[in-house]
């Protein structure tokens, strides 16, 4: 089969396109899918460029969003026939493996990919295959922060950093679906322009002002009487936006994170956090219910994945450096 490996860490020259990569063969419990669409995510970068810490064999086939039909089933499987249309749940949950499909395991930037059948989520009829690949990431992840942990309420203010990517966009999207104003954070007048056609309420240009400035600007400041600020800030940059955020919400609001593109280590204020008694909350990936709720609401019509372009294998170069350069609105989606 066709399939771009990841060789080595480092820079894009280590990725390859080969054509004849062996097919998968499923273990008793797996399947094999025909991938129709797999989406492209920071993580992949970072697993081709190397994390601390993380040491994984190489060369390995990245990609971890997986949606395609099952094309063979293993002796012991069942429940799944060949030609269901599936969403791959990349996480190995069962304890026998750790990682997930993509990093730790071939994943979804090939003709065809194994996956145990436990992985597996149904894809509905109403749903396109590309809509589907673009949900456990992203998707997943904001749901998981905003809904299951955040639990964001209609009329509630809630300021969103790092806006425009695949997970803020997602963010951006769910935060209106469920009833929030939005204030969204981003640094070129495109993706200003895009959030706003999005639904986001204000935008913050944080090349050119300061994010605190701005919610100053259309809230005031947070008091201790419970004045001004935002109900909920999402902030997965880290680095030193961390305090200025903290000055942003205001008392009893929620700061939620799901990572730190910018750095992990982050100094907290503490005054912020007693004198105006904020909570913070910490959400980690997604679980299998949340890319249900996430499916049924693509089938009723309630939400539209964002999908800014969509590549073939063979150029899997500059898909990625769209990634890297920050020049990506939504998801970027692979075809075989």
């Amino acid at each position: 089969m066709r399939a771009v490996l990841t060789m080595a860490h480092g820079d894009r020259s280590n990725l390859k396109l080969v054509e004849d990569f062996p097919d998968p063969v499923p273990a008793e419990d797996e399947v094999v899918v025909r991938v129709a669409a797999t989406a492209l995510n920071y993580h992949d970068i970072f697993t081709r460029r190397g994390m601390p810490g993380i040491r994984l064999e190489l060369p390995v086939i990245v990609g971890s969003d997986i949606a395609g039909e099952i094309v063979e089933t293993g002796s012991a499987v069942t429940g799944w026939s060949v030609g269901d249309r599936v969403l791959i749940d990349p996480v190995y949950r069962d304890g026998k493996r750790s990682g997930m499909i993509g990093e730790t395991a071939h994943g979804g930037r090939a003709e065809l990919v194994s996956a145990p059948a436990s992985q597996l989520i149904r894809v509905p009829d109403a749903v396109s295959l590309e809509d589907a690949a673009s949900l456990p990431l992203g998707y997943g992840t904001a749901y998981r922060m905003m809904i299951t942990r955040g639990q964001i309420a209609a009329g509630e203010k809630v300021l969103i950093l790092g806006a425009s990517g695949g997970v803020g966009v997602a963010c951006v999207q769910l935060a209106k679906l469920y009833g929030a104003e939005v204030v969204a954070c981003a640094s070129s007048q495109s993706k200003i322009e895009r959030l706003r056609q999005l639904g986001a309420d204000h935008v913050i240009d944080y090349s050119k002002q300061a994010i605190l400035d701005g919610i100053r600007e259309i809230y005031g400041k947070p008091r201790t009487n419970g004045d001004g600020g935002v109900d909920v800030a999402i902030n997965f940059t880290g680095g030193d936006t961390w305090v200025e955020t903290q000055k942003c919400v205001k008392k009893h609001g929620r700061i939620i994170t799901c990572g730190a593109t910018a750095g992990y280590e982050m100094m907290t204020d503490a005054r912020y956090l007693w004198t105006y008694e904020h909570h913070m909350l910490g959400s980690n990936g997604w679980s299998p219910a949340d890319l249900e709720a996430l499916l049924a609401l693509i089938e009723s019509g309630r939400l539209k994945p964002v999908i800014d372009k969509v590549f073939p294998l063979e150029e899997i170069d500059e898909a990625e450096r769209l990634l890297e350069d920050r020049e990506v609105f939504g998801k970027v989606i692979m075809r075989p």
